[in-house]
């Protein structure tokens, strides 16, 4: 195992055999989370009325456990250990598992005959595609994709689109959610008021993944015929192990439908919000 000091914060990271300083530092889930950790340390002490401003929190060393890599040895997901101590040596949880940005994508179809208050003729598009990590061969969920480096939210968005739905949708035509929820807010704060500037996004599993997936939209009308040639489609890129199937269920059943995928109930949550609002 090699140690090397970061140069801001300077602390120690220990890597593990195989993995180098340089790719590492070219990872930038770990830079994003090294500096969105270091802005939300610092207005400890840049705040008096910070719940930890008497005795402050600091990242005092890094050591990566593990890591894994994708087609062409690119880094994809690394797992580390943070050491996050206050002076007087209390510790906060700290296993980190970097994996970066998602999008997912609240795709609705209306049949194009339908009447001008369409609210029961909605329908959502989900996948049904097999999750390892979630014991499951057939996991319903609402596509989504991970967002590769120096690639956009939107971009990616309609590029997962087109290779699990079938659709060519520009990226212009996408709605984000989750920034529609937050315009005319300064965005994630804490109780002083003091603004952490995390994205505008769902974090799935804050308690232990980096991963934040901002939440698209689309609505389309087509033809009532072509409704039932989505459920049961096969789509994905079969070359990357997709092995997706389609199903569509109405929005109204989608709560029950997508109960156990996350990324579904908050675009749910925010479709709904957004509507009583009238942003929708």
């Amino acid at each position: 195992m090699a140690t090397f000091t970061l140069e801001s914060p300077e602390i120690p990271v220990t890597l593990p055999e195989g993995l180098s300083k340089e790719k590492l530092l070219a990872f930038p889930p770990f830079n994003n989370w090294v500096r969105t950790l270091s802005r939300s340390l610092s207005l400890q002490r840049a705040r008096a009325a910070h719940p930890f401003h008497a005795d402050p929190y600091a990242l005092r060393s890094v050591t990566v456990q593990s890591y894994d890599e994708f087609g062409g040895g690119r880094l994809g997901f690394v797992k580390l250990a943070a050491d996050v101590r206050n002076g007087g040596g209390e510790r906060l949880p700290g296993s980190v598992f970097l994996r970066g940005p998602s999008v997912a994508m609240l795709v609705v179809l209306v049949p194009d005959d339908a009447a001008a208050d369409v609210d029961d003729e909605r329908y959502v598009v989900l996948t049904v595609q097999p999750r390892v990590p979630a014991g499951s061969l057939a996991f319903v969920e609402l596509p989504a994709g991970m967002v590769d480096d120096g690639g956009s939210f939107a971009g990616t968005a309609a590029r997962e689109i087109r290779e699990e739905l079938g659709l060519e949708i520009p990226a212009s035509q996408l709605r984000c959610l989750s920034d529609m929820a937050v315009e005319g807010w300064e965005g994630q704060k804490n109780d002083d008021g003091a603004d952490e500037k995390l994205p505008a996004a769902v974090y799935p599993s804050a308690g232990g993944c980096d991963e934040h997936v901002p939440i698209y939209l689309h609505e389309r009308r087509v033809p009532r015929a072509q409704l039932g040639e989505w459920t049961g489609r096969l789509t994905g890129l079969r070359d990357h192990g997709e092995k997706i199937t389609l199903k569509l269920v109405r929005m109204r059943d989608l709560w029950r439908e997508g109960g156990r995928d996350a990324k579904c109930l908050a675009a749910l949550a925010l479709w709904e919000g957004l509507r009583r609002e009238n942003k929708l």
